[in-house]
């Protein structure tokens, strides 16, 4: 018997730690872990992000079973749990780093993503226009091991007061 192939999205929608949470209770996911994605710097740190002079956004690669979750289903996800009309910025949290961005594995990817931003406009769904990135994926640099699970570590379900 043939075994299912796993498939990757990478989704920036601020503060990864609290996108991790999220995605990783979706029935299908597989693995998430954090890092940095589409910046200028090689292997860069925490540190190096937070300066905003990496071009690097925190992002969330997410592993899913795309028999168990389709990655439509992950992009309605993705365009639930944060504002996706803001540039550069979620909640408290400012700078290039946080902005919205779809770092697309594939051009089937590519091209789902830019319909839902294309449907989610005609439905009017947000109350300003959606500045969500659709991007190839670059090189995904995991971040330090003590931001993977950072909340689950600390038995937080979100990072919003």
């Amino acid at each position: 018997m043939k075994e299912a192939a796993m498939e990757k999205a990478t989704f920036g929608a601020g503060c990864f730690w609290g996108v991790e949470v999220a995605f990783q209770r979706l029935p299908g996911v597989l693995d998430t872990a954090v890092g940095y994605a589409g910046g200028t710097l090689e292997n860069p740190t925490y540190k190096d992000v937070c300066t905003g002079n990496t071009n690097h956004a925190e992002v969330v690669e997410v592993t899913f079973d795309p028999v168990k979750i389709s990655y439509a289903q992950l992009l309605d996800a993705f365009f639930s749990l944060h504002d996706p009309t803001q540039k550069d910025r979620q909640g408290p949290d400012w700078g290039t780093q946080y902005r919205s961005v779809i770092f697309f594995h594939s051009p089937e990817q590519q091209q789902m993503a830019l319909a839902a931003i294309a449907r989610f406009t005609k439905e009017n769904k947000f109350p300003k226009p959606i500045v969500t990135q659709v991007v190839p994926a670059p090189t995904f640099w995991r971040a330090e091991e003590y931001h993977q699970r950072y909340l689950e570590k600390r038995g937080m379900a979100s990072c919003h007061l």
